[in-house]
């Protein structure tokens, strides 16, 4: 289960198609940054957010432009923030964990590659306070998931931990997470 999307590029980006996202950048350059109609996102945000390093690293090697918004307001950087493991990772680490700890490994590896996916990302151009349709950053959302790993990073890309949110009653600021790290 998964998006669809609209542009070819788009849908191989989230597949983590490397080799159809190459070729479609090979037809025509403009694929590079084409927004989808449905979302408005564009293959990097596509691939953000199903956690498609390589592919990430490739359209930020091909220079695909981090600071397009989709119809949320979000950039890549808002959905790498915003990952987590989904019901299946964490069934596989529940089943796999009495077995020699395959399960914590698998743990382990996954959230290296979420690190990894941040870090390619926050070594672009990419706008680390760029704020969302609700008003989050995504500083807010690594604090909500809790994300020890990824908050350290954005704070020492420099991250805004004052900006206020608009939808939430209490106007909530990511500095009382943030201040922890």
């Amino acid at each position: 289960m998964g998006i669809l999307y609209s542009e070819p590029i788009c849908q191989a980006a989230y597949n983590d198609d490397i080799h159809q996202v190459h070729q479609l950048v090979k037809e025509d350059d403009k694929n590079l940054n084409v927004q989808d109609e449905i979302y408005g996102d564009t293959p990097i945000i596509a691939a953000c957010r199903s956690g498609s390093l390589k592919t990430v690293k490739y359209l930020l090697h091909q220079n695909a432009d981090v600071s397009v918004r989709n119809k949320k307001e979000r950039t890549c950087l808002h959905y790498v923030a915003k990952r987590r493991f989904s019901f299946l990772d964490y069934l596989m680490i529940i089943i796999l964990m009495p077995i020699l700890l395959i399960g914590y490994l698998i743990m382990i590896e996954k959230q290296k590659a979420h690190v990894s996916l941040m870090k390619s990302v926050l070594s672009s151009k990419v706008e680390v306070d760029a704020v969302d349709y609700k008003g989050n950053t995504a500083l807010h959302y690594a604090c909500q998931s809790k994300s020890h790993q990824i908050i350290p990073l954005l704070l020492e890309k420099n991250a805004d931990i004052s900006i206020k949110n608009k939808n939430d009653e209490a106007n909530t600021v990511p500095l009382p997470q943030a201040i922890f790290y």
